[in-house]
């Protein structure tokens, strides 16, 4: 009996143990791609960017889903009107210093000044030069203005609020203006003289263009009510 059943025994198929698997320490793991972070120029973020006034904050557009590498969106905000509130707040600085006709059209040489402007004001304040041209953009907007009402014989002016998003245009005209006089016939360029106004205009100060034509125009405006 116990040779058959060793016989037996041999007939059957060999028994298989199976091993574990080992995981080699140095596979390749699969990941999904990560989005890399939107900085402007590569370098400035805008996560951290506080807007101080709640009016003005819909017209600002500098929040992460207006974040660009570069302020250049080949004119897709101004195909319909008002949708300019939202182009991001430093593109519309740059092309505002577009201006003087014989700067139209030079949006390579308008970029590379708000580039070099925005590393001086680093290097000036050890800030993030978004949240400078934020302030600057609050301070240098008038709240309010006087216009012209009345006919032909009698027209007076009448002191008026002004809405946020002029407010937001009327700084950016202010700044980008400041800038440019204060860089004709002067030996600082004009990426020099931004900086200093943007700079100027984030504290309140009187030495910037912008603030006084505003205080002016908020003057006038207050002797007409």
């Amino acid at each position: 009996m116990a040779d058959e059943a060793f016989e037996n025994f041999d007939d059957e198929a060999p028994v298989q143990v199976e091993q574990p698997v080992q995981v080699l320490e140095d596979s390749p793991v699969v990941q999904t791609a990560e989005l890399p972070e939107i900085k402007l120029f590569g370098r400035w973020t805008s996560d951290d960017i506080d807007i101080s006034d709640i009016s003005v904050s819909d017209y600002i557009a500098v929040k992460e889903k207006h974040a660009k590498f570069l302020p250049h969106s080949a004119g897709r905000y101004a195909a319909k009107r008002f949708r300019k509130a939202q182009c991001p707040i430093v593109e519309r600085l740059t092309n505002s210093l577009m201006m003087k006709g014989r700067n139209n059209g030079k949006k390579l040489k308008a970029v590379r000044i708000v580039r070099h402007a925005f590393e001086i004001m680093h290097l000036l304040t050890g800030e993030n030069p978004l949240q400078i041209v934020v302030h600057a953009i609050i301070n240098s907007g008038p709240r309010e203005d006087s216009t012209r009402i009345g006919r032909a014989g009698t027209v007076r002016r009448q002191a008026v609020d002004v809405s946020p998003l002029r407010r937001v245009n009327q700084a950016i005209w202010l700044l980008c203006t400041g800038a440019r006089e204060a860089a004709f016939r002067n030996i600082k360029t004009i990426a020099e003289c931004l900086a200093d106004e943007l700079i100027n205009a984030a504290k309140g100060s009187s030495n910037s263009y912008a603030i006084k034509k505003k205080d002016e125009l908020e003057r006038v405006a207050k002797s007409n009510r």
